[in-house]
């Protein structure tokens, strides 16, 4: 569960410095892709901690 948490904190830390330093966007666009990649990152945390505990099964 902490892996999930860091991961997603991470994401959304690199996801906001980057997109603030690359082009100018409106505070709508940077919020929406940040969005977008904080749900990205949270979607690749699951699918980790899903092959986690399969493995723990086998």
């Amino acid at each position: 569960m902490k892996k999930l948490v860091y991961t997603f904190l991470l994401l959304a830390t690199v996801g906001i410095i980057s997109t603030s330093c690359r082009e100018k966007k409106t505070a709508g666009e940077k919020v929406e892709d940040g969005v977008e990649e904080v749900g990205d990152g949270i979607e690749d945390a699951a699918d980790d901690v899903s092959d986690e505990v399969e493995d723990a099964v086998d």
